[in-house]
């Protein structure tokens, strides 16, 4: 079996597992580096123009989807002075949003709003007979950018990693946060 390396303040915290896990900002390194080299100085939280991120515990950076989405705009890479971030010539992260059953569609109720919101059109909505429209997310398609978080009205929105990634890619493990 193998061992998941934990940061010192995930120890500190009693997160012996690495399982308690946020998002955060894109092209950020494993959750354990970036904890050990981030500084806590907050330039990211105010170069980010959409005002998602937030000083979570400890004082690190995380993003906050219930304010807004991420445009992947690279404004708190930029701002930062530490090596907490890689190249921007790869994804941002590896994350696709889930759709849970407490979803309108999926409960009998017509409702497309995160498909509206959808840019990359990673959501979709499936005809069936005898019943509403049920939602389908393309995870190659979903860029993980949040914007059909915050107007879902039942908070059936669900960031997941996606499948498919290493541990060795710049991407962090993600319990069922948002």
């Amino acid at each position: 079996m193998a061992k998941n390396k934990i940061s010192r303040a995930q120890f500190l915290r009693g997160d012996y597992r690495g399982g308690e896990v946020v998002i955060r900002p894109p092209w950020s390194l494993l959750e354990h580096d970036f904890v050990e080299l981030c500084t806590r100085c907050g330039n990211c939280l105010d170069a980010c123009p959409e005002k998602i991120l937030i000083a979570g515990r400890g004082g690190f950076p995380q993003l906050d989807f219930a304010r807004g989405e991420c445009s992947f705009c690279q404004a708190c890479q930029r701002a930062c002075s530490e090596p907490v971030f890689t190249s921007t010539d790869q994804r941002p992260w590896f994350y696709h949003i889930e759709i849970d059953e407490s979803c309108l569609s999926k409960n009998g109720v017509t409702c497309v709003t995160c498909a509206e919101q959808c840019e990359v059109e990673a959501i979709h909505f499936i005809p069936r007979v005898g019943s509403v429209p049920q939602p389908q997310v393309s995870t190659s398609a979903c860029t993980g950018c949040g914007a059909c978080y915050r107007p879902c009205p039942v908070r059936a929105i669900q960031l997941q990693k996606s499948q498919l990634i290493s541990d060795k890619q710049p991407s962090q493990r993600l319990e069922t946060y948002l």
